[in-house]
């Protein structure tokens, strides 16, 4: 099987961290887009909030409600780390060095941030 050049790529880890939103949080994005950039890899998510969620970000307490997505977000992503790292990993056939990512509760849309321990040969394409 050859190497997948960078468009590729960047789709299959698109279709990788909808299919891990979808099954590990409950609710897949309506829209992923996934750029490699040298030895990153930013995802960006739209639409990734659950009706539940979007009900609490609106409460009268918004600010405690978007405080409480966000940390639960955060621990999720966390759990499911080795999923998302070893994803990632499976495409590129690199490392993951750290993950980063933040979820803005106002526009549903997600940011997840992958370093990794090298430049992707291929990404170069």
């Amino acid at each position: 099987m050859t190497s997948p050049n960078k468009s590729e790529a960047e789709r299959a880890i698109s279709q990788a961290i909808i299919r891990f939103e979808k099954e590990f949080m409950g609710r897949g994005p309506l829209n992923a887009r996934t750029y490699i950039i040298d030895d990153l890899v930013l995802v960006r998510l739209k639409n990734v909030l659950t009706p539940a969620e979007i009900k609490l970000a609106e409460s009268a307490k918004k600010e405690s409600g978007r405080n409480l997505i966000k940390k639960m977000r955060q621990e999720l992503i966390e759990q499911g780390r080795p999923l998302l790292d070893a994803a990632v990993n499976e495409i590129l056939g690199i490392e993951v060095v750290s993950l980063h990512t933040d979820i803005s509760v106002k526009t549903g849309e997600r940011i997840i941030v992958f370093t990794l321990a090298s430049i992707p040969t291929r990404s170069r394409q």
